[in-house]
């Protein structure tokens, strides 16, 4: 019996995949073309064990070594799980990261690209990798500025072979969204980029409209932080 707790996490997942296919359907595409990650960060793993029961396989965490201490036994129990990694990756956490993530969303500076195009060698196991713009150029934030996207993931893609699949944005929280989603689209379509992973909980309805293939939601499913 699910305690109330894993109960509400339940309703809210179910609450929110209608959400999107319900955007989804008003921008003139089916709910399948938009992948939730669900982000399950400072969240144990008794909270996460409702959406797999559900038949929820993707994932997002802000931190290596929190995802670290809750995601190993998980996914032992569900190897199908796919992991993403979605805050900053500091160099000295690579070999973890890529031990345990299956998909690097924050690639956002050449000293990381280059220690992953390493691991990725040594390891004999690549990751899919997102290239992360500050769309908003905020002093504050990491990725790399709109100006220097089309050179960064050249490099990435040209010279390190980092398997690019898509740009990922968090837009500043005191401007319209839609204008950086606009912005992370028009990178991506002139690089031959498919994949977009932008929106979280209060904007990710918003973002389908823009064309997400990938949004990451956490407070609308698990509640706050703990």
């Amino acid at each position: 019996m699910q305690t109330t707790a894993a109960a509400t996490v339940a309703a809210n997942f179910a609450a929110v995949k209608e959400m999107i296919a319900k955007a989804a359907t008003k921008a003139g595409r089916t709910g399948d073309a938009v992948t939730l990650v669900a982000v399950s960060k400072t969240h144990g793993a008794a909270m996460i064990r409702p959406l797999l029961a559900a038949g929820h396989r993707v994932f997002g965490e802000n931190r290596v070594q929190e995802a670290m201490a809750k995601w190993p036994a998980l996914k032992q129990d569900y190897p199908d799980i796919e992991l993403h990694l979605i805050g900053p990756l500091q160099t000295n956490k690579v070999k973890d990261a890529v031990a345990l993530f299956d998909v690097i969303q924050s690639v956002d500076r050449e000293k990381l690209a280059r220690a992953l195009s390493d691991a990725f060698a040594k390891t004999g196991t690549a990751r899919d990798c997102y290239i992360q713009v500050n769309t908003g150029a905020e002093p504050q934030k990491a990725g790399v500025l709109p100006a220097d996207a089309d050179a960064f993931i050249r490099l990435c893609r040209d010279e390190l072979q980092l398997p690019v699949q898509g740009l990922m944005c968090i837009p500043p929280v005191d401007e319209e969204p839609a204008l950086h989603f606009a912005l992370l689209r028009k990178i991506a379509e002139r690089n031959g980029l498919k994949n977009l992973s932008m929106g979280m909980s209060g904007d990710f309805e918003k973002a389908i409209a823009f064309g997400a293939t990938h949004i990451r939601v956490g407070s609308a499913i698990f509640g706050g932080r703990v």
